[in-house]
């Protein structure tokens, strides 16, 4: 457990808005330094974009000032469905910069998901692509082409100057009901983060930060976007065909020295790219990967291949990464990494109680609620925030052991949450649409593993004619009508019946062991 006082752990300043700290800082010290690239074509020779940080500072403030226009005040909550462009990062930092509260999301979603985020959170307004339709509701809709006109024309605003516990933005994430549960976090988040600036990245203002994402994830807006630029260093993101063997030419011609992915990014480029362009990646210092479980011959094989390392970070949507190896933290096999300079973490009895485990005894990873990046809670979710904080510690549902040295093992999760391309799942929402298919009678979802480094989501079906079951192309269809593609099943498995416990809850830990009846 690290203690209080180590640097980086220091509280915000009361004043602090998040946008000017991540942009306006930069703009001051920096303006003609290059903050933005963006290649749509990974074979070009020169990037479809390029903004300094002056100009995005520029286009920031206009977007807030152009909001304030429309009438949205402080707290108002808009919801971004834009296009994987830079108008979407834009929207996001201009949106905190007025003093609202950004919703991230994607263009991918249902219509029924997007109406129930709107519904949730209460949004006031909706930056919507051209070619979504406007949802039902009173939310003002601000479509593509008014976002343009505002980066263009303006008016030009102001950072608001809000309080270090305002909030800035929210997450949607997997909660333990079908639905989603709203992440609200404060502007001293962007604060929050510095501990990952050399306890993972090993980054300063000379870096070119490639991230594999796309604008609308919010791993690509932190890792990506607000971390490269609150250090003064350029971000640099491709929004072309995503195709796996072109990655380490984009990495050398864009001069790269850090490049950010999933695991499985690096996989497939381990599997589809070219050696000889693996072998010479130019400026690329190293790699940094996240959001999902690596598996351990990964970091050997990219290493082999080209010589770099790859940095690995564990975190959740309620703070960020929080452990991570690092250039100067080693990598130890079978680990995540140390816990970041300045954080206090602890591992917990799993079945209750705020005395840290020994070193080495498995239990709940927790986070001392002083921290500055932990979120401020979740949104009308009293019930679900009751139960992630254990007196002055925040349990977030990961099991781990920490050894003497601070290195950490994670054991998986101690609730039912699935990973899916790096994105959190909840299982009772994608089981909640697939019990509304007529030939359904129960279903139940886990995270099953097909190979040693993929995982899916796969749905176990009990079919109510068992001897003609539906054809699983029907059911992964209508999965897809009401979920976005990341959360729809990649197997239907069909069992004779669900796994429970005595008072009738589903063992979906069981469902993996499960074999197929054909």
């Amino acid at each position: 457990m690290n203690d209080k006082n180590v640097p980086g752990n220091d509280a915000p300043p009361p004043v602090f808005n998040m946008a000017e700290y991540v942009v306006g800082r930069a703009a001051r010290a920096t303006p003609d330094r290059l903050a933005l690239v963006v290649y749509d074509d990974a074979l070009a020779g020169t990037p479809h974009e390029t903004f300094t940080f002056a100009e995005v500072e520029q286009a920031v403030l206009n977007i807030a000032g152009g909001f304030e226009r429309l009438g949205l005040v402080t707290g108002d909550r808009v919801l971004v469905r834009l296009d994987n462009t830079s108008a979407y990062a834009f929207t996001f930092f201009g949106a905190i910069a007025a003093g609202l509260v950004p919703l991230a999301t994607s263009t991918h979603l249902s219509e029924p998901e997007a109406a129930f985020l709107v519904a949730d959170s209460g949004a006031r307004a909706i930056a919507l692509a051209t070619h979504l339709p406007s949802p039902a509701g009173d939310a003002l809709v601000i479509g593509a082409g008014d976002i343009a006109r505002m980066i263009s024309d303006g008016p030009r605003g102001a950072y608001r100057q809000t309080r270090a516990d305002d909030p800035a933005y929210m997450v949607y994430t997997s909660g333990t009901t079908a639905n989603p549960k709203g992440v609200v976090h404060a502007q001293r988040a962007a604060w929050g983060r510095r501990p990952m600036y050399q306890g993972w990245y090993g980054i300063s203002a000379d870096d070119r930060m490639l991230h594999a994402g796309a604008f609308n994830w919010t791993f690509t807006l932190g890792t990506g976007l607000t971390d490269p630029w609150a250090n003064g260093a350029t971000s640099i993101i491709y929004t072309g065909t995503r195709d796996s063997a072109l990655w380490p030419g984009l990495i050398r011609r864009s001069g790269a020295t850090l490049f950010a992915a999933v695991p499985g990014v690096y996989r497939q480029i381990l599997k589809y790219a070219d050696p000889a362009e693996l072998a010479d990646l130019s400026a690329l210092r190293h790699g940094l990967t996240a959001g999902e479980t690596a598996p351990e011959d990964l970091f050997a094989d990219w290493c082999r291949a080209t010589g770099r390392e790859i940095y690995e970070a564990l975190g959740m949507s309620e703070i960020s990464t929080y452990l991570s190896s690092a250039p100067g933290v080693p990598r130890r096999a079978g680990t995540v990494g140390r816990v970041q300079p300045g954080r206090r973490i602890a591992i917990l009895p799993e079945d209750g109680g705020t005395s840290p485990m020994p070193a080495g005894e498995p239990g709940l990873l927790a986070v001392h609620r002083s921290d500055p990046g932990l979120m401020l809670g979740y949104w009308n979710r009293a019930d679900e925030e009751a139960e992630v904080y254990r007196g002055e510690w925040f349990v977030g549902g990961d099991l781990a052991s920490m050894d003497a040295e601070g290195y950490v093992t994670h054991h998986g999760r101690a609730n039912d949450i699935m990973k899916a391309l790096g994105y959190r799942v909840a299982p009772q929402e994608v089981e909640a649409v697939l019990a509304r298919h007529p030939q359904v009678a129960e279903v139940a979802c886990a995270e099953r593993r097909v190979r040693a480094d993929v995982s899916v989501i796969a749905a176990y079906v009990v079919a109510k004619d068992p001897a003609h079951p539906p054809a699983p192309d029907a059911l992964t269809t209508f999965a897809a009508q009401h979920l976005a593609p990341y959360k729809c099943p990649r197997e239907v498995i069909f069992v004779a019946a669900l796994p429970r416990t005595a008072n009738g809850k589903v063992q979906r830990r069981q469902l993996t062991e499960t074999i197929s009846e054909k």
